[in-house]
């Protein structure tokens, strides 16, 4: 019998993290930890969950961070926004499977990781739809899954409307800006 420290952990190691006001995520069974938001960060999320919501009504649910997505046993993620249609996949433990909709807030801690790990990740994952919002540049870059890969599909700075061709509805770029 082999014994050794595990290489890959799993969501079972994962839910035994303390709670220490640290956001931790796990991608392909390594842990990620990423620093508390800043209030402009925080402010960003409440005015585009919001507006998500209102967006969606009934036809989805969206939650802010912390909430766990696990995309898989070895993946869990803390998106800053998501949203859910199928409720079937709301759960005592978070998010079940991969969701319509994860929205990244870009920090200075956590712009290039969210630019190329966990942008790969949710597209082998499966995510539909995969939302970057950079506060110092003002953009909404709009991204949909396709064959496991992410495609740019609409990209607008603060002050201009984005049309999204899935969302055509949600289309005012600057409402949480202001």
């Amino acid at each position: 019998m082999a014994t050794g420290l595990k290489t890959r952990l799993d969501y079972g190691d994962y839910s035994t993290i303390p709670h220490d006001g640290k956001r931790y995520e796990l991608l392909d069974g390594e842990v990620h930890v990423t620093p508390a938001p800043s209030p402009l960060h925080q402010r960003l999320v409440f005015r585009l969950a919001r507006a998500l919501q209102d967006y969606f009504g009934t036809r989805a649910e969206v939650f802010v961070a912390p909430i766990d997505v696990i995309l898989s046993p070895h993946d869990v993620v803390q998106p800053d926004i998501v949203a859910v249609e199928n409720q079937a996949q709301v759960s005592q433990r978070g998010i079940e499977g991969p969701p319509l909709l994860v929205v990244e807030v870009l920090s200075p801690a956590t712009a290039i990781y969210d630019r190329s790990v966990k942008s790969r990740h949710y597209a082998a994952q499966a995510v539909r739809h995969y939302w970057i919002l950079d506060p110092p540049a003002r953009t909404l870059e709009r991204y949909r899954t396709e064959e496991r890969t992410l495609r740019l599909v609409a990209s607008a700075i603060a002050d201009t409307r984005l049309v999204h061709p899935d969302l055509p509805d949600f289309v005012r770029a600057d409402s949480f800006w202001a």
